[in-house]
């Protein structure tokens, strides 16, 4: 009999850290000896979202990858008394660490924001560099003039951003733009949407759509918008971490301008070394499997983590 296909639920559990409540997804290694690697997801996530590329991790050891706050349907800082900055987030993530890991060494795959987040929490805590094996960007950065945008288009994003990041406005936010008849209407024809959606038709657009709405829904607004205002003012560059860097990155990203990526890596590493995904972009809404997934894991650096 054909082998059953893995889904998500079988191995998503409870989370629970200082009062915020979430979920984590840990799938076992495959053999003896194989790496622990964390993978850290960036904003806009689910857990489900990125099963496909946890399941590409998995042919390199267990995986986990937990929920943060205010984000993949997780209670959100705010509901405790805390703002979604950077620092609290990485402080989330130090804490997680330290209670899952415990006396393992652990492999860091950080996605997009969550490379910001886990490069922040290893500046933070110089102790956590002693048990990170290895440090993995996929389409990270680490200073708001990585960003490609003109000067003008981010002074209006962080204007945006600053409104919807307080309660009230995100709460209007949520409860007007973010209905499914809204979404399904305008979502696709904005700037930052249309790359998305231009080669989908028929199902194929019809399920990038579901899943937008699903992530819009799962992902609080308020730690969303604030996180948006982080990233334009970020300077990750001051301080060195005594690690080498592995950065995958999309030649066509629409995000980041890739040059300007690596001068402000080398600032902070120790060694950077360069790996071109063959994804057409940034990142696709859906990638549910490891088919999907791969692109993002270039069979250099596969290489690199099997050793």
């Amino acid at each position: 009999m054909p082998k059953a296909s893995r889904k998500p639920e079988d191995f998503i559990m409870p989370l629970i850290i200082n009062g915020l409540e979430g979920r984590m997804l840990k799938i076992p290694a495959k053999g003896k000896g194989q790496r622990e690697i964390l993978f850290v997801y960036g904003s806009h996530s689910t857990l489900e979202r990125w099963f496909g590329l946890a399941e590409e991790l998995n042919k390199l050891g267990a995986v986990t990858m937990p929920d943060l706050p205010g984000l993949g349907g997780m209670t959100s800082l705010y509901k405790i008394g805390f703002p979604a900055n950077i620092d609290n987030l990485a402080e989330y993530l130090a804490t997680f660490i330290k209670l899952k890991f415990k006396n393992k060494r652990v492999t860091i795959v950080a996605m997009s924001l969550g490379f910001v987040i886990a490069t922040r929490m290893l500046q933070n805590h110089p102790e956590l560099v002693k048990k990170t094996d290895a440090m993995v960007s996929i389409v990270g950065f680490t200073r708001a003039d990585d960003f490609k945008y003109p000067k003008r288009r981010i002074f209006v994003y962080k204007q945006i951003s600053k409104f919807f990041s307080r309660k009230w406005p995100a709460i209007l936010f949520r409860y007007t733009a973010l209905q499914p008849l809204v979404i399904r209407s305008i979502y696709h024809r904005t700037h930052n949407a249309k790359e998305k959606f231009q080669d989908a038709s028929g199902d194929e657009f019809r399920r990038t759509m579901d899943t937008e709405i699903e992530l819009w829904h799962k992902n609080d607004v308020r730690t969303q918008f604030k996180t948006y205002i982080e990233m334009f003012d970020l300077d990750n560059t001051d301080r060195r971490i005594d690690l080498p860097v592995y950065h995958v990155t999309a030649k066509n990203d629409r995000y980041f301008d890739n040059v300007r990526v690596e001068e402000h890596m080398r600032r902070i590493f120790k060694d950077y070394k360069e790996f071109f995904s063959k994804a057409p972009n940034h990142a696709p809404t859906v990638i549910s499997t490891a088919k999907e997934a791969a692109p993002f894991m270039p069979a250099a650096l596969r290489k690199i983590l099997k050793k």
